[in-house]
């Protein structure tokens, strides 16, 4: 199908959609829910083909595991379905209403964005998050994911669209481009006669594409160039057990920690306790004149290092004199999206929190919590990590708007 025509079919879907009540939609999330599950097989017979494409290709393993599905995954993407039909709908909320002088009672209204379409890589679960989401806030999605996912997205997307129907509902809600070349997706990113956002999940190639190419506005979603800064005070355990968990949980994903940044007066008692921690799975550990020293083991970096999401098991280590330089080592190498320190002392925690520069900073705890599901948010959109309309793990509130409405009884402008 034309661009033009998947375009046309979803601003009508939209406006349809901002007419449906939250029960209605929420009966319609629970029954696309439950055809995921009733699906299960079919899914995973589809996912079976990108798998065994990428492992022909020599794709990473950390991408391997962005692409694969499992009955358990499925089963989250149905319950994030699930959680998001039973959080509260922001479709006409009014967030406030005031009387003026002249007798108008003025007020904002949330509203849908529209038509929203994602860009994304590598990750079928995307699929079904973005559709739960922009279903709630009643916005129709069109979807273009990577070649590396698309018999998996096709049989996502078959399946809910499906449910839809069954529901009663136009086609044209959910859509996704099958065409996975560079020439479509370009065009894509200038659709704004019939789309309203674009949204980029994927690695910093794709995401700095479509910031420097869309004529639609982008919410800019970030890579995760994620440190942990292990302090002077911080409990030693509780350290080695949050950058084990941030490191090696799901080495692929964004909020992995990718850097380390330790106080330089535990470097020599704290890295080979690291080094032995990191042993199985085994982690490269990348690290100044001074880790090398302290540790066995560890590698000199460079400094293309310190700025790497490598979604592998490689992580950086730069020690530092104390909190001021640990600061301005995050904030000139992050990324913006998580950021944690591990300490015991409460001044150096609050002044990390205050001046870290991120969309989440956390005291004493793993990057891996930044996103929608751990949140409360059911599934996300997206983390975001620019600092306009929406930043962090992206919810429902992410895809509204606002409109005024105004309230008057006969007034004219003098």
């Amino acid at each position: 199908m034309e661009l033009k025509e998947l375009g046309q079919r979803a601003k009508t879907a939209s406006r349809i959609m901002s007419r449906l009540g939250s029960a209605r939609k929420n009966e319609i999330l629970l029954a696309v829910a439950d055809r995921l599950e009733t699906d299960r097989d079919i899914l995973l017979a589809a996912n079976a083909e990108d798998m065994k494409r990428g492992r022909d290709a020599g794709m990473h393993q950390g991408l391997l595991d962005r692409l694969l599905l499992t009955e358990d995954r499925i089963a989250q993407m149905a319950e994030g379905i699930r959680q998001v039909a039973g959080l509260d709908d922001p479709i006409g909320e009014v967030l406030s209403m005031k009387q003026r002088p002249n007798g108008l009672m003025i007020g904002q209204k949330r509203v849908p964005l529209g038509v929203i379409g994602i860009i994304y890589e590598s990750r079928p679960n995307v699929t079904a998050d973005a559709f739960a989401l922009c279903f709630k806030t009643g916005n129709a999605v069109i979807l273009k994911g990577g070649s590396d996912a698309i018999t998996s997205n096709m049989a996502i997307v078959t399946c809910m669209n499906s449910a839809l129907k069954e529901q009663g509902l136009p086609e044209g809600i959910l859509a996704l481009i099958e065409d996975t070349s560079r020439e479509t997706a370009a065009a894509f990113m200038k659709l704004n006669q019939y789309v309203d956002v674009l949204i980029p999940r994927g690695g910093a190639g794709l995401i700095r594409a479509v910031v420097n190419n869309a004529t639609i506005p982008v919410i800019e979603t970030g890579t995760g160039n994620c440190h942990i800064y292990v302090d002077e005070s911080a409990d030693f355990t509780m350290a080695l057990d949050i950058i084990y968990n941030a490191k090696t949980q799901r080495i692929g994903v964004c909020n992995a920690c990718e850097s380390l940044v330790v106080h330089e007066k535990i470097a020599e008692a704290f890295l080979p306790l690291l080094r032995e921690r990191l042993s199985s799975p085994s982690v490269e550990i990348r690290g100044d004149a001074a880790a090398v020293r302290a540790a066995e083991g560890i590698v000199p970096a460079t400094e293309e290092d310190w700025g790497t999401e490598y979604l592998d098991y490689i992580l950086s280590v730069r020690t530092v004199a104390g909190i001021d330089e640990a600061i301005e080592h995050i904030n000139t190498y992050n990324t913006g999206h998580s950021e944690a320190i591990i300490t015991g002392d409460y001044h150096n925690a609050q002044r990390f929190l205050n001046e870290v520069d991120a969309a989440a900073v956390y005291v004493n705890a793993s990057t891996r919590f930044t996103d929608g599901f751990e949140f409360g948010f059911g599934a996300e959109i997206g983390i975001s990590t620019q600092k306009l309309h929406a930043r962090g793990p992206m919810g429902l509130l992410a895809l509204t708007s606002t409109k005024y409405i105004i309230y008057g009884d006969g007034q004219i402008r003098p």
